[in-house]
C-alpha cells in the first residue's frame, strides 16, 4: 500500500512539473508575441492620424453639387480651446483610469465580461478613449475579428507614440455628437450656439452623454432621456473628485436652451436630392452616418444640372408665393430608373420634409392607368364600354352604399369607351371597372408596379383614395413608358471610396414585367388625355395645358378633396408632380388645383428642349393600330366626324364598323384621316401613337 501510495504521489509530481513546464513556455510564448508586437510597433512608427475629409456629391455631368456637413474640418478645436468642464466629463462617463492605463483598461473588460455573462447579453462596454479613437480613425466600422484586432494594435501605436493629451484631443474632435456634428466644437456650435471654450459645466455635463446614443440622448429627440443622463455624468464627476456635490446639483437643476442649427448653413444644388441619396447610400449601400459624412467617398448621382433648375423654376414660377401650398416633384428616366430631378417641398430651409419620397398622398385619378392595365390583362381593350350616369353601388354583404360622382356631376347617360373614360376621367366607368375585376386585383396590380404602402380593400381605391409616394408613382408611370421593363428609383450610379476605390456601381438588368403589347396599348390611351378628339359630355383633363405642349406626351392627371397631381411623360423623361397642403387642408378648386399641371407641363417642355423630339414606338410585334370612332369604339368610316388612330392587343381589336354616320356626311373640319387641320404641326408629322 504504502509503495502504491509513493508511486501515485511520484507520478503526480511529474504531471505537476510538466504543467508548469507548459505553463511557463506558454507564459513565454505570449510574452515574446507581446513584446513582438510592441517591437513592430514601434518599427512602424506613429500611426497616421488621418483627418476625415468631406464626403463629395456629384450631378450626372460631374459637376460638383454639394459636399457633406464636415464639422471636424472646420471646426477642429485645440484641447486648451475645450470647456475644462467638458474635457472632465468625457474622462468621467468614457475612460475614468484614462491616465493610468496604456490603452486598455483590463479591470474594466474584467468587469464587463462578468457582467455579460450575467446577463446573459452585451450589456457593458469597456473601451477605452484610447481605442474608441483608433475605431474613430476607420473608416470601416465592419464588425469582424481583422477590424478588431487592427484596431487593437492601432490602440497600441497610438499609445506608444502619442501623448495622453492628443490622444484625448483627437478623440473629443472626432467623435459624433449626432445630426452631422463631428467634434466637440461642431457640437457646442450646433446644440448652444457658442464655442466649446464657452461652455458651462451645465452645458458640458450634457453634451458629454449624447454620444453614447444620439439618437437617444440628443436633447432634440428626448430632454428627458438627455437630463438622466447628464445626472450620472455629474455623478460621476462628483465621484471622480473633478466637482463638487453642490455644483453637480446646481448644474443639474439649470434650464438649458438649445439652437438646434449649424451655424455656417451654406445653400446646397437640390437639398432635397442630397438628403434621398444619402439615405440611399445608408439604407442600400448599408454605409455608416460616419462613412457617409466624413469619409472621403465621391458620390456620382443621377441628378441632371438643367432639368433640376427647371423643376425649381417652375415650382417658384407657379406656386403662390404667399400660399402655404408645399409640392412634390420628381422627374426619372424610364430606361433605368435614374432620378434626373426632385423637388421635396418650397423651401428646405423651412421646412426638410421630402414631400417627393416620404409622405404618402392620395393619388386619385393618377391611380387609373394601373387599373385599367389590369382591365386589359382581363380581356378589356380600348373599345369596351360602359354606361356613364349616376349611380349608386349597393352591396349584399353589408357593406354600406357607395355613390361616386364625375367632376362637376357629368355624366354621357349613354355608353362610353374605356378610352374615353380614361381621357375624361369618367369615375363611374372606373369603380364598374373595378368592381368587375375584383378589389383585390387592383391591389395586386399596384405591387406589380412598385407600390409600396398598403391600399385599402374598397370600391374608393379605384379613384385613389389609399395613399402613395410621389416617387413611387413616377417609377410606376416608368414601366409604360419603357414598354413594361422593371425600374426602381435610382439616385447614385457610382461611389468611390477615399482612395478612388470603386465600392458601388449601378448595374442595369432588364426584366420584363407588363406585358409590351399592353403597355404600349395603355400608353397610347392616356395621350387622349391630351387629344380633344375624344372630349364628348366633358373635357378631356388635359385640356387646360394642350397648347403649352410641343410633343408628343402620355399621361394622367389626378386630384382629391386635398391633393393634386400631374404624372406624364414622353419617351424619354417622365414626371410626377403632387401639390397641397401638409395639414390636409382642402384645395381651393379655381386655382390651387392648376398647380401641378402647370408646373408639370412648362417643367416637361423646358426639361426636353433641345432633345429629339419622339413618338411612342410600338412593339414590332403584339399591337395593331386602327381609325375608330372614339365615341363608340367601332371601326370609323369615311362618315364618322372624327377618327382617331387607337391601338389594341392584336386579336382585340373591334370588327364592326360605325354605322352611326353613315349618309350624314363627315365633318369639312377633317381631312381624309380624320385629322383637324388646325391640329399642332407636331401631332401631324409625329402622330400620338
Amino acid at each position: 500500500m504504502e509503495v502504491m501510495t509513493n508511486h501515485g504521489f511520484r507520478k503526480t509530481v511529474k504531471y505537476l512539473r510538466a504543467l508548469i513546464i507548459i505553463s511557463l513556455i506558454g507564459m513565454i510564448c505570449m510574452l515574446v508575441l507581446f513584446l513582438g508586437v510592441l517591437a513592430y510597433a514601434k518599427i512602424l512608427g506613429p500611426p497616421p492620424l488621418a483627418v476625415p475629409q468631406s464626403t463629395l456629391f456629384f450631378a450626372d455631368d460631374g459637376t460638383l453639387i454639394g459636399e457633406s456637413n464636415n464639422g471636424q474640418k472646420r471646426y477642429w478645436a485645440k484641447l486648451n480651446d475645450i470647456s475644462p468642464d467638458l474635457v472632465n466629463a468625457t474622462i468621467a462617463i468614457e475612460d475614468k483610469n484614462f491616465y493610468e492605463h496604456h490603452g486598455f483598461d483590463y479591470k474594466r473588460i474584467a468587469g464587463a465580461v462578468l457582467a455579460d455573462i450575467k446577463a446573459f447579453a452585451k450589456v457593458q462596454g469597456a473601451s477605452t478613449i484610447t481605442q474608441q479613437y483608433a475605431r474613430n480613425l476607420f473608416l470601416e466600422h465592419d464588425k469582424t475579428w481583422t477590424r478588431k484586432l487592427t484596431e487593437a494594435f492601432y490602440a497600441i501605436r497610438l499609445e506608444m507614440n502619442y501623448s495622453k493629451q492628443q490622444i484625448l484631443e483627437g478623440y473629443l474632435n472626432t467623435i459624433y455628437y449626432g445630426n452631422g456634428a463631428y467634434g466637440v466644437e461642431a457640437a457646442s456650435q450646433y446644440y448652444y450656439g457658442k464655442k466649446a471654450a464657452d461652455l458651462s459645466l451645465a452645458e458640458a455635463s450634457l453634451l458629454a452623454g449624447i454620444p453614447k446614443g444620439p439618437g437617444i440622448y440628443s436633447p432634440l429627440r428626448s430632454i428627458k432621456n438627455a437630463k438622466a443622463r447628464q445626472n450620472i455624468i455629474l455623478q460621476s464627476m462628483v465621484k471622480n473628485g473633478y466637482i463638487k456635490k453642490d455644483a453637480a446639483q446646481i448644474a443639474a437643476g439649470q434650464r438649458l436652451v438649445f439652437v438646434g442649427e449649424h451655424q455656417t448653413v451654406k445653400a446646397r444644388t437640390a437639398p432635397y436630392f442630397q438628403d434621398a441619396v444619402k439615405k440611399a447610400l445608408k439604407n442600400q449601400l448599408h454605409l455608416d452616418d460616419r462613412t457617409i459624412a466624413l469619409g472621403g467617398l465621391k458620390v456620382y448621382t443621377t441628378l441632371n444640372m438643367k432639368q433640376q433648375e427647371a423643376a425649381e423654376e417652375q415650382v417658384n414660377r407657379y406656386v403662390s408665393k404667399s400660399s402655404e401650398i408645399q409640392v412634390g416633384l420628381v422627374a426619372m428616366d424610364p430606361k433605368n430608373g435614374n432620378v434626373k430631378a426632385m423637388v421635396g417641398g418650397r423651401d428646405y430651409e423651412k421646412s426638410p420634409f421630402n414631400r417627393a419620397v416620404q409622405a404618402v398622398r392620395q393619388p386619385g385619378s393618377t391611380i387609373k392607368p394601373l387599373l385599367y392595365y389590369a382591365a386589359l390583362e382581363h380581356g378589356f381593350t380600348p373599345s369596351s364600354t360602359m354606361r356613364s350616369e349616376f349611380t349608386k353601388f349597393q352591396f349584399d354583404d353589408g357593406q354600406a352604399d357607395y355613390t361616386p360622382h364625375n367632376f362637376n356631376n357629368k355624366y354621357a347617360d349613354g355608353e362610353i369607351t374605356l378610352a374615353q373614360a380614361l381621357a375624361v376621367s369618367d369615375n363611374i366607368f372606373a369603380v364598374k371597372t373595378h368592381l368587375f375585376l375584383g378589389e383585390e386585383t387592383l391591389i395586386d396590380t399596384a405591387k406589380k408596379f412598385g407600390l409600396s404602402t398598403t391600399m385599402s380593400k374598397v370600391p374608393s381605391l379605384a379613384l385613389g383614395t389609399s395613399g402613395v409616394r410621389v416617387i413611387e408613382m413616377a417609377n410606376a408611370y416608368s414601366m409604360f413608358a419603357n414598354g413594361g421593363k422593371k425600374v426602381s428609383p435610382n439616385l447614385i450610379t457610382r461611389v468611390e471610396d477615399f482612395n478612388g476605390n470603386v465600392i458601388f456601381e449601378k448595374e442595369n438588368k432588364e426584366e420584363k414585367v407588363l406585358d409590351p403589347a399592353k403597355a404600349f396599348v395603355m400608353t397610347q390611351m392616356m395621350t387622349g388625355v391630351f387629344d380633344p378628339k375624344l372630349s364628348g359630355y366633358a373635357r378631356v383633363t388635359g385640356s387646360t395645358i394642350i397648347n403649352d405642349l410641343t410633343r408628343p406626351y402620355a399621361g394622367k392627371s389626378g386630384s382629391t378633396e386635398t391633393d393634386s397631381w400631374m404624372i406624364g411623360f414622353s419617351p424619354q423623361l417622365v414626371t410626377a408632380v403632387w401639390a397641397g397642403y401638409d395639414i390636409g387642408k382642402p384645395l381651393d378648386v379655381t386655382a390651387e388645383k392648376t398647380y401641378a399641371k402647370n408646373v408639370w407641363a412648362n417643367f416637361m417642355e423646358e426639361a426636353l428642349d433641345g432633345k429629339p423630339v419622339k413618338a411612342f414606338k410600338p412593339p414590332k410585334e403584339g399591337v395593331i393600330g386602327l381609325y375608330v370612332d372614339p365615341t363608340n369604339g367601332k371601326l370609323a368610316t369615311r362618315d364618322c366626324p372624327v377618327r382617331r388612330f387607337t391601338y389594341y392587343v392584336t386579336g382585340t381589336e373591334p370588327t364592326e364598323y360605325c354605322t352611326e354616320h353613315i349618309g350624314k356626311g363627315g365633318s369639312k373640319k377633317h381631312d381624309k384621316n380624320g385629322d383637324d387641320q388646325k391640329t399642332p404641326w407636331y401631332k401631324r408629322i409625329l402622330p400620338w401613337s
